[in-house]
Protein backbone atom coordinates (compact mmCIF):
# COMPACT_ATOMS: atom_id res chain seq x y z
CA UNK A 1 0.00 0.00 0.00
CA UNK A 2 1.21 3.53 -0.77
CA UNK A 3 1.04 6.03 2.11
CA UNK A 4 1.80 9.75 2.23
CA UNK A 5 3.46 12.17 4.62
CA UNK A 6 3.37 15.92 4.05
CA UNK A 7 6.28 17.99 5.30
CA UNK A 8 8.27 21.14 4.57
CA UNK A 9 11.09 18.96 3.23
CA UNK A 10 11.79 15.74 1.39
CA UNK A 11 11.84 12.94 3.99
CA UNK A 12 13.62 9.87 2.68
CA UNK A 13 14.28 8.47 6.14
CA UNK A 14 11.39 9.29 8.49
CA UNK A 15 12.19 9.42 12.18
CA UNK A 16 10.62 10.03 15.56
CA UNK A 17 13.02 12.82 16.57
CA UNK A 18 11.40 15.42 14.31
CA UNK A 19 7.89 14.79 15.61
CA UNK A 20 6.12 17.13 18.00
CA UNK A 21 4.86 15.98 21.38
CA UNK A 22 1.20 15.78 22.41
CA UNK A 23 -0.26 14.91 19.00
CA UNK A 24 -3.39 12.78 18.41
CA UNK A 25 -1.71 9.39 18.76
CA UNK A 26 1.49 10.56 20.44
CA UNK A 27 4.96 11.47 19.23
CA UNK A 28 5.57 9.59 16.00
CA UNK A 29 5.65 9.56 12.23
CA UNK A 30 2.19 10.15 10.75
CA UNK A 31 1.15 8.93 7.30
CA UNK A 32 -2.15 8.44 5.47
CA UNK A 33 -3.33 6.21 2.66
CA UNK A 34 -5.47 9.12 1.43
CA UNK A 35 -3.47 11.23 -1.02
CA UNK A 36 -6.23 13.86 -0.99
CA UNK A 37 -5.92 14.21 2.78
CA UNK A 38 -2.14 14.62 2.55
CA UNK A 39 -2.59 17.29 -0.14
CA UNK A 40 -5.13 19.13 1.99
CA UNK A 41 -2.68 19.11 4.89
CA UNK A 42 -0.08 20.68 2.58
CA UNK A 43 -2.32 23.75 2.31
CA UNK A 44 -1.33 24.62 5.89
CA UNK A 45 2.26 25.10 4.73
CA UNK A 46 1.39 26.77 1.45
CA UNK A 47 -0.91 29.33 3.10
CA UNK A 48 2.01 30.31 5.37
CA UNK A 49 4.25 30.72 2.31
CA UNK A 50 6.30 27.69 3.39
CA UNK A 51 7.55 24.82 1.27
CA UNK A 52 5.28 21.79 1.09
CA UNK A 53 6.49 18.37 0.01
CA UNK A 54 4.38 15.27 -0.46
CA UNK A 55 6.45 12.19 0.44
CA UNK A 56 5.29 8.75 -0.70
CA UNK A 57 6.22 5.44 0.91
CA UNK A 58 5.51 1.79 0.34
CA UNK A 59 3.98 0.41 3.53
CA UNK A 60 5.06 -3.20 4.01
CA UNK A 61 2.67 -5.85 5.25
CA UNK A 62 4.91 -6.33 8.32
CA UNK A 63 3.03 -3.62 10.18
CA UNK A 64 0.02 -5.90 10.48
CA UNK A 65 2.05 -8.24 12.71
CA UNK A 66 3.13 -5.54 15.14
CA UNK A 67 1.38 -4.22 18.24
CA UNK A 68 -1.24 -2.13 16.39
CA UNK A 69 -4.16 -0.23 17.87
CA UNK A 70 -7.00 0.54 15.43
CA UNK A 71 -9.79 3.04 15.92
CA UNK A 72 -12.58 2.42 13.42
CA UNK A 73 -14.79 5.25 14.59
CA UNK A 74 -14.85 8.43 16.64
CA UNK A 75 -16.00 6.80 19.87
CA UNK A 76 -15.29 7.13 23.58
CA UNK A 77 -12.12 5.03 23.40
CA UNK A 78 -10.76 7.20 20.55
CA UNK A 79 -11.72 10.39 22.39
CA UNK A 80 -10.05 9.28 25.63
CA UNK A 81 -6.89 8.25 23.77
CA UNK A 82 -6.66 11.55 21.86
CA UNK A 83 -7.28 13.68 24.94
CA UNK A 84 -4.72 11.74 27.00
CA UNK A 85 -2.08 12.16 24.29
CA UNK A 86 -2.82 15.86 23.84
CA UNK A 87 -2.53 16.37 27.61
CA UNK A 88 0.70 14.35 27.73
CA UNK A 89 -0.82 11.73 30.03
CA UNK A 90 0.33 8.09 30.03
CA UNK A 91 -1.45 5.84 27.51
CA UNK A 92 -1.16 2.19 26.52
CA UNK A 93 1.95 1.52 24.46
CA UNK A 94 1.64 0.46 20.83
CA UNK A 95 4.07 0.22 17.92
CA UNK A 96 1.51 1.71 15.55
CA UNK A 97 -1.87 3.43 15.92
CA UNK A 98 -4.37 3.76 13.06
CA UNK A 99 -7.56 5.77 13.06
CA UNK A 100 -9.27 9.06 12.44
CA UNK A 101 -7.54 12.42 12.40
CA UNK A 102 -8.61 15.23 14.70
CA UNK A 103 -8.85 17.62 11.76
CA UNK A 104 -10.08 21.23 12.10
CA UNK A 105 -13.78 20.35 12.37
CA UNK A 106 -13.16 17.48 14.79
CA UNK A 107 -10.69 19.58 16.74
CA UNK A 108 -13.34 22.23 17.46
CA UNK A 109 -15.40 19.59 19.26
CA UNK A 110 -12.32 18.27 21.08
CA UNK A 111 -11.39 21.79 22.16
CA UNK A 112 -14.87 22.39 23.60
CA UNK A 113 -14.63 19.13 25.55
CA UNK A 114 -10.98 19.69 26.52
CA UNK A 115 -11.88 23.11 27.97
CA UNK A 116 -14.92 21.77 29.85
CA UNK A 117 -17.42 23.70 27.72
CA UNK A 118 -19.29 20.52 26.73
CA UNK A 119 -19.60 17.11 28.35
CA UNK A 120 -18.04 13.91 27.02
CA UNK A 121 -21.54 12.76 26.10
CA UNK A 122 -22.16 15.92 24.05
CA UNK A 123 -18.75 15.59 22.36
CA UNK A 124 -19.50 11.98 21.41
CA UNK A 125 -22.91 12.99 20.03
CA UNK A 126 -21.21 15.55 17.76
CA UNK A 127 -18.43 13.17 16.71
CA UNK A 128 -20.75 10.28 15.77
CA UNK A 129 -21.93 12.22 12.70
CA UNK A 130 -18.44 12.90 11.37
CA UNK A 131 -16.99 10.85 8.54
CA UNK A 132 -13.81 9.22 9.79
CA UNK A 133 -10.66 10.10 7.90
CA UNK A 134 -7.34 8.27 8.12
CA UNK A 135 -3.93 8.35 9.72
CA UNK A 136 -1.35 5.81 10.75
CA UNK A 137 1.17 6.79 13.41
CA UNK A 138 4.43 4.89 13.81
CA UNK A 139 5.46 5.32 17.43
CA UNK A 140 8.93 3.79 17.31
CA UNK A 141 11.89 4.07 15.01
CA UNK A 142 11.90 0.28 14.75
CA UNK A 143 8.34 0.32 13.37
CA UNK A 144 9.29 3.02 10.86
CA UNK A 145 12.44 1.28 9.68
CA UNK A 146 10.68 -2.05 9.30
CA UNK A 147 7.63 -0.75 7.45
CA UNK A 148 8.17 2.46 5.48
CA UNK A 149 10.19 2.43 2.26
CA UNK A 150 10.64 5.78 0.53
CA UNK A 151 9.33 5.94 -3.04
CA UNK A 152 9.32 9.60 -4.05
CA UNK A 153 8.67 13.19 -3.08
CA UNK A 154 6.79 15.92 -4.87
CA UNK A 155 7.14 19.70 -4.36
CA UNK A 156 3.65 21.19 -4.08
CA UNK A 157 4.26 24.91 -4.63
Amino acid sequence: MIVYHTSKIKVEKPDIQHSRSNLDFGRGCYVTKLRSQALKYADRFILRKQDAVLNAYELSDNWLNMNVKRFDQYDEEWLDFIIANRKGLPVAKFDIVEGGVANDKIFRTLELYFNGDISKSDALKKLCYEKINHQICFLSQYAIDLNLNFISSEDLQ
